[in-house]
């Protein structure tokens, strides 16, 4: 909810969604308990421990991905005489939190991935069409 992502698809199929309808109250609450009877259905097929607790969000692997296979456009878009030419960040600073997280630090992940999105979307406002390219960089090393 925070990124406002949310995947109910199976949920907001039509006959999905006309069944519920359909459905008498007390198959959709029973006793306080909601979506009674998605449970039960549920229960047949997953263990009730999965069922049965509290929401929860899920992360992403963000450092693992930006050291790995997104790290080739990380480094295009922060590179020093780029972030220099624009003037938005320091470009040492930026290059110690970016140092930092390639040594495995989770505590720049965000830091970084707030700096990247910029730079992704200056880089789309600067020149679109470029933007929708893609690109594949590969660092020697």
């Amino acid at each position: 909810m925070a990124v406002s992502l949310e995947t109910r698809v199976p949920l907001l199929d039509p006959e999905v969604v006309k069944l519920a309808w359909r459905l008498p109250l007390d198959l959709k609450i029973r006793n306080g308990t909601t979506k009674w009877v998605l449970r039960q259905v549920l229960y047949r097929h997953v263990p009730p421990p999965l069922i049965e607790r509290p929401k929860m969000g899920f992360g992403v692997p963000l450092g693992a991905w930006l050291r790995g296979p997104l790290r080739g456009w990380a480094e295009e878009l922060i590179e020093e005489r780029l972030l220099a030419a624009e003037g938005y960040f320091h470009p040492a600073t930026v290059r110690r939190a970016w140092n930092t997280l390639l040594k495995g630090d989770p505590r720049q992940e965000l830091r970084m991935w707030t700096i990247l999105m910029f730079q992704s979307w200056l880089r789309a406002q600067q020149s679109p069409s470029r933007a929708a390219e893609p690109r594949q960089t590969v660092l020697a090393g």
